[in-house]
C-alpha cells in the first residue's frame, strides 16, 4: 500500500510540475458563441468577371435578405485572376442550413442570379472560419484596399503556435503599419490555417508600411518566433466591389 501511495504521489506531483500548454486561440468566445464566417471564393471564366459582378450588384438585395454579407472583393494581386472573394456571417450551423434551404426555394434568386451565373464560374471553394477570441471584427475608417494573408501553420493547432502567432500580429497592430480587420481560424477547410485581413489606404501605403515593419526590430523579433511554426504563406491584394459593406 505504501508503494502504491508513493507512486501516486509522485505521479500527481509530476502532473502539477509539468508545463501546462495554454493558448487564447483555443478558449473564449469561439467555444460559447456559435457565430462563424464562411469564406467563399469563386474563380470565374476569363472575360466574364464584369458580367458576374454586375449581375450580383443588381441582385445582392435578394441574397442579403437571408444572411449578412461582411465584404465582397475581387483579387487584384497574389491569386488567380478573375477571382472574387466574399465573407458571410452566420449565427450557427442551423442558421446556415435555413438560409441555404430558403435560397433554394427563392425563385427570384434562382432565376435572376444563380442560373444565369453558373455558366460563368470555373470553380467554387468554401471554408468555415471563426474569429479568434482575441480579435473583434473591425470596420476601416474609410475606403481603401484590403490584404488577405493566409498562413498555413504546422500541425498541432493553436495550442502549439497560437501564442507566438498572436504576438506577431499584435506587433504589427501596435505599431500602426496597417489596420487589422480580423483574424480567422479555419474550422472546415485546410486545418491549422489562419486568415488575417488587413486594410490600407492604397497599395502604395501598404508597401511603405511593409518596408517599415521589416526594418523594425520589434516586429522582426515577434515574426521570427512565429515563423518557426509556419508551413506556407500567401498574400492577396483585394479590391472591394461597389456593393461590398467593407470598403
Amino acid at each position: 500500500m505504501l508503494v502504491l501511495r508513493s507512486g501516486l504521489t509522485k505521479a500527481l506531483a509530476a502532473r502539477t510540475l509539468a508545463p501546462q500548454v495554454r493558448s487564447s486561440f483555443a478558449t473564449g468566445p469561439r467555444q460559447c458563441d456559435g457565430t462563424f464566417y464562411e469564406f467563399r471564393t469563386y474563380c470565374l471564366k476569363p472575360s466574364k468577371m464584369n458580367e458576374f459582378l454586375e449581375n450580383f450588384k443588381k441582385n445582392v438585395h435578394l441574397r442579403t435578405a437571408y444572411s449578412e454579407l461582411i465584404g465582397y472583393w475581387s483579387v487584384e494581386y497574389g491569386g488567380r485572376l478573375n477571382t472574387v472573394f466574399h465573407i458571410w456571417k452566420y449565427d450557427n450551423f442551423a442558421h446556415r442550413t435555413e438560409v441555404r434551404k430558403a435560397l433554394a426555394k427563392d425563385k427570384k434568386w434562382q432565376e435572376q442570379f444563380l442560373i444565369p451565373n453558373l455558366s460563368l464560374m470555373d470553380k467554387q471553394e468554401s471554408e468555415i472560419t471563426y474569429l479568434v477570441p482575441w480579435c473583434k471584427l473591425q470596420k476601416p475608417p474609410k475606403e481603401g484596399v484590403y490584404e488577405l494573408v493566409i498562413f498555413q501553420m504546422k500541425p498541432g493547432g493553436p495550442a502549439l503556435w497560437g501564442e507566438a502567432f498572436q504576438k506577431a500580429v499584435h506587433a504589427h497592430v501596435s505599431l500602426g503599419y496597417s489596420k487589422l480587420v480580423g483574424v480567422f481560424h479555419t474550422d472546415y477547410g485546410a486545418l491549422n490555417r489562419v486568415h488575417v485581413l488587413w486594410w490600407n489606404e492604397s497599395a502604395d501605403s501598404r508597401a511603405a508600411g511593409r518596408h517599415q515593419a521589416h526594418e523594425d526590430p520589434r516586429v522582426v523579433a515577434a515574426v521570427r518566433e512565429s515563423v518557426g511554426f509556419l508551413v506556407s504563406q500567401q498574400n492577396m491584394l483585394l479590391i472591394p466591389t461597389s456593393f461590398s459593406p467593407l470598403k
